[in-house]
């Protein structure tokens, strides 16, 4: 596999420096340690994800679903262990597992749910209003008689008598 030198990426911008650590990190990640439980991830809508997690055997009681800081955090593991059984083939995969998940910011965990075997987890980035595209009036003139006429408009500049 090929590496790539974010170094350049690092001194053209500014405040992207997590999603370069984002970008390295996933470069050293090994996909046979992360293969168990396989998963799906799917855009819903513009603004809706959805992940999907066999988590066949599990129990809701099993299963823990947290986020924080940036991450969504699902692991799971088998607490009725029958030490009575005597399997003959034992195939079913039910060993413990933690699953991690960067998230962005402003994304947030709607609702799970758990139902024939499959862990579903919707998510919705909620952009704050500030973060919206908004269009900015133009006004003629310079800067500074704009804010002398804007001062004197809200009263800010009246003399005393």
């Amino acid at each position: 596999m090929t590496n790539f030198d974010f170094s350049p990426f690092y001194r053209s911008t500014i405040g992207f420096d997590r999603m370069a650590q984002l970008l390295e990190n996933a470069q050293s990640v090994k996909d046979v340690e992360k293969s168990y439980p396989p998963y799906d991830i799917e855009a819903v809508g513009k603004d809706h994800y959805r992940v999907t997690i066999a988590a066949a055997g599990f129990a809701k009681s099993d299963l823990i679903v947290e986020v924080r800081e940036n991450t969504l955090h699902v692991s799971g593991k088998k607490t009725d262990e029958r030490d009575d059984a005597q399997y003959l083939y034992r195939g079913i995969g039910q060993r413990a597992f933690d699953r991690q998940f960067r998230i962005a910011d402003h994304v947030k965990m709607e609702n799970a749910w758990l139902e024939n075997g499959l862990l579903t987890m919707d998510l919705v980035r909620e952009l704050p209003e500030s973060m919206k595209p908004r269009t900015i009036a133009i006004a003629s003139g310079a800067p500074t008689e704009i804010m002398s006429k804007e001062k004197t408009q809200l009263g800010g500049d009246k003399k005393a008598a």
